[in-house]
């Protein structure tokens, strides 16, 4: 179990991406759809906190010919995963000089990357 994760802006657009709503499932797609990064960079950035067991991966339970779509990989955070996230952006965030984190020490939305 290797915790720990190499953090780029990429690594950093992710986690934010996934901490929209912690506790949901996504695809690799919407992820990269969400942060605006080419699916080729996301998914090895999903493999990577896989491994650190910040997220858990399932693929999606469906009937593929009756949803007329192949089933997707879902990812979500886990909860010390959602916790180190918001610490390693929160970091990042001090880092590059802004002191407003929300009260809930959650990083404050205007940061430089996405939202």
């Amino acid at each position: 179990m290797a915790d720990k994760v190499r953090m780029t802006l990429q690594t950093l657009a992710v986690l934010r991406a996934l901490l929209v709503q912690p506790a949901a499932e996504n695809y690799g797609l919407r992820v990269a759809q969400r942060c605006e990064l080419p699916t080729g960079s996301v998914y090895p950035i999903l493999a990577r906190l896989e491994a650190a067991d910040w997220i858990t991966s399932d693929w999606e339970d469906i009937d593929e010919s009756a949803e007329g779509r192949r089933r997707r990989r879902l990812y979500q955070l886990t909860s010390g995963g959602a916790d180190r996230a918001r610490a390693a952006l929160l970091e990042t965030q001090q880092k590059l000089g802004s002191s407003h984190p929300t009260a809930t020490g959650n990083p404050s939305p205007d940061i430089a990357w996405g939202y």
